[in-house]
């Protein structure tokens, strides 16, 4: 049986990477901000964290961005904002927690919005999605009734993005959609916070052809923390491993790793879910929608990985390796 101890020195010495957290869409909540040092002593070294959703208006994004960008400077002695591989490199050498932006959905960049793609990835945006559960300008979202497929605008955003280097995301985003977007992305693809709906049925986890065109694409499936997307009942992280278990076990090590999806503000979730029944249309059966895995608890899912008879260098692969090799491939 596999020890913390073990666990422990694996999360210490690898590459871990959580592809995907929440903060509040504040930009100048620094309380909150400041949590961010709790996942870098849990052994985090390279966290996305989310500048904006679905219908948040651009002024919002690039408020996040300039608000996180001058606390982030302030914060310089233990985190770092980096926009390449080798920043992550010089901000892990130096102890410090790398830290980039992603955004959740192409609404902002409406009418010729592609323009923002490039100012965006210099910025620090590492991913975006292109669809946040319902449709926009770009294509179509997970809850929608018919999904209308990637638009010609979606196609122009996509080629921008593999001009500049910023990855392609398709969770959230209908089936239709995703899988267009993987045949035209012409680089790795990913899901950066998506579960698998062979092993829980949700509109929000993808079935086992998404997973695999994705792998196909290079790209990895980011595995969320949250309760409502793993199973019946609150979260653990035995059932986060159910998800690691079936991605691996369809595409292989290489293609999973972690989106745990974290919320900082839990009110502020539920409060919005409550307010955007078109967004959210399960969230009045959601008991359990502020019960969540976090990034403090790697050390957890590495102990489990291991239990369950997985090799060193694959839980290596899934703490964060894979999200490094996409980066390799992908950013400029």
């Amino acid at each position: 049986m596999a020890r913390m101890t073990d666990a422990e020195n694996l999360v210490r010495d690898a590459l871990v990477w959580d592809n995907h957290t929440c903060l509040p869409l504040r930009p100048d909540d620094h309380d909150f901000f400041a949590r961010l040092r709790a996942i870098a002593a849990a052994g985090v070294d390279v966290i996305s964290v989310n500048i904006g959703f679905g219908p948040v208006s651009l002024a919002q994004h690039e408020a996040m961005i300039a608000g996180l960008t001058r606390w982030l400077a302030r914060e310089g002695d233990w985190c770092r904002l980096v926009r390449s591989v080798a920043d992550i490199e010089a901000a892990r050498g130096a102890g410090k927690l790398a830290v980039f932006f992603d955004a959740e959905g192409m609404a902002p960049l409406d009418a010729g919005g592609e323009a923002l793609v490039e100012p965006w990835r210099k910025a620090g945006v590492g991913w975006m999605l292109v669809a946040y559960n319902a449709a926009n300008c770009a294509g179509s979202g997970c809850t929608d009734e018919v999904d209308g497929g990637l638009t010609d605008h979606g196609k122009r955003i996509l080629a921008e993005m593999r001009r500049v280097g910023m990855i392609a995301c398709c969770s959230h985003t209908g089936h239709r959609t995703a899988m267009a977007v993987m045949e035209h992305a012409g680089a790795p693809v990913i899901f950066s916070h998506s579960n698998a709906a062979g092993v829980f049925a949700h509109c929000r986890n993808i079935p086992d052809d998404l997973i695999r065109a994705c792998a196909e694409t290079g790209g990895v499936v980011g595995i969320n923390g949250l309760a409502g997307f793993l199973g019946e009942g609150p979260a653990s992280v035995s059932r986060l491993v159910d998800h690691i278990e079936h991605v691996a076990g369809l595409v292989g090590t290489d293609h999973v790793g972690l989106g745990l999806d974290y919320v900082f503000d839990k009110q502020e979730l539920v409060d919005y879910l409550a307010s955007k029944p078109e967004l959210f249309p399960d969230a009045a059966s959601m008991t359990h929608a502020t019960s969540m895995i976090g990034p403090g608890q790697v050390g957890a899912i590495a102990t489990e990985l291991l239990a369950r008879g997985a090799d060193v260098p694959s839980v290596r692969k899934i703490l964060g390796e894979n999200w490094m090799r996409v980066a390799r491939a992908v950013w400029r």
